[in-house]
């Protein structure tokens, strides 16, 4: 007995180790793919209040009837970070709406 042990010992160690890696990679594997899901919610949650943010501007704008530079400078921000979560939808044309309105009030005559 002692001597297959003597003779195998190296063998027994090496599928042990690979058993383990495995078994470690998988669990890296799992883990990684829930984390992914977690930032492409997170990605798309945040995009969703990033479009909230450019419509609700558009529509306070656009009663209004002008925007304020200060107000144009934050919203070109939010579009950005909009855009870079790859949003390109209606808030697209609203945000290119917004900037084309004036940026100050008209005197009515």
């Amino acid at each position: 007995m002692l001597e297959f042990i003597a003779e195998n010992w190296v063998k027994w160690l090496f599928a042990g180790v690979t058993a383990l890696l495995g078994f470690l990679y998988r669990k890296i594997e799992l883990t990684l793919k829930a984390e992914q899901q977690k930032n492409a919610a997170i990605a798309a949650g945040v995009q969703a209040l990033l479009r909230e943010s450019i419509v609700s501007n558009y529509n306070r704008y656009s009663d209004k009837g002008f925007c304020p530079i200060y107000a144009k400078e934050s919203l070109k921000r939010v579009y950005l970070a909009y855009h870079a979560l790859d949003g390109n939808d209606v808030a697209t044309e609203l945000y290119r709406k917004i900037l084309a309105m004036p940026e100050e009030k008209r005197d009515e005559q």
